[in-house]
């Protein structure tokens, strides 16, 4: 995809070619440019910020206004890849017409190409009225971390027959709703294989196994930025935390060692002005 603006109908086609998905967070300009910089499909603008910039301890408190701020400056820096705008918790559950009108403030006022919700068969009307807006929606089901506390917490999801049914009714609503994708959270990789399987959108996993159509990871986690907990599903690439600290350090010690500023990190001021400026101060 390098060098070409990522559609819908990309992600779309991936699925039909075989071609696996790539999708990371971004919640700011830098990420977003290093996302689009290492060639990535889909840049989520996830409600995770809540937890990951924010210091919160879930994403029920993030808003429309957080939300909009973020996936601004992210869309600054993606050139190429798709940006789905996460809607907030209560942005879309009180009603289908708030739903789109805070859709369309995520797209209009944030600029992202398209938007994601949590919810299964309970929000299929919801994001069907949201698709029939012209705006396009990626679903999210499985773990869904704005409804955590009724799920029981950060845990799989799907572990017997009746809740793993359930996940792959869900799935197939979302199809038969519009979504153009499904983002599957902590589900057995077996169950995440049947998902797949069960419809035409593509499955974008993170904690799902790999027989899905793709997979997405919060980068904050995958490259050591975020240490509150580190899911099981998390792959640690880097640990750039431990490396900001150290730097940080360094600044510290040589501050206070008069080791920096050196003259290299100094403006230079012409000996015939300063004397005279010496001498006016007399």
């Amino acid at each position: 995809m390098s060098g070409n603006k990522v559609t819908v109908l990309d992600v779309q086609q991936a699925k039909e070619n075989g071609r696996k998905l790539v999708m990371v967070t971004a919640y700011d300009y830098p990420f977003g440019l290093m996302a689009d910089q290492a060639g990535v499909d889909i840049v989520l603008v996830g409600d995770s910020l809540g937890m990951v910039v924010m210091g919160l301890d879930g994403t029920v408190e993030v808003t429309m206004e957080h939300m909009i701020h973020h996936t601004r400056a992210v869309v600054r820096g993606c050139q190429n890849p798709l940006v789905v705008g996460d809607m907030p918790f209560m942005s879309y559950n009180t009603g289908i017409r708030d739903a789109i009108i805070n859709a369309g403030r995520l797209m209009k006022e944030g600029g992202c190409d398209v938007v994601k919700l949590e919810g299964g068969v309970d929000f299929a009307p919801t994001v069907n009225a949201i698709v029939k807006a012209g705006i396009p929606v990626q679903g999210h089901i499985g773990l869904t971390p704005q409804t955590a506390s009724a799920l029981g917490g950060f845990k799989m999801q799907g572990k017997d027959v009746a809740a793993a049914k359930k996940i792959i009714d869900d799935a197939r609503a979302l199809e038969n709703a519009g979504v153009f994708s499904i983002i599957l959270e902590a589900v057995p990789a077996p169950l995440g294989k049947l998902v797949a399987e069960a419809v035409k959108v593509p499955v974008i996993g993170i904690g799902a196994g790999s027989d899905v159509d793709g997979q997405v990871l919060v980068t904050h986690d995958m490259i050591g930025l975020f240490d509150k907990f580190i899911p099981k599903f998390v792959k640690q690439y880097a640990n750039i935390r431990e490396t900001i600290i150290e730097a940080i350090g360094e600044y510290k010690k040589d501050v206070q060692e008069i080791k920096f500023p050196a003259a290299e990190h100094s403006f230079k001021m012409p000996a015939e002005t300063l004397e005279q400026l010496i001498k006016n101060q007399k």
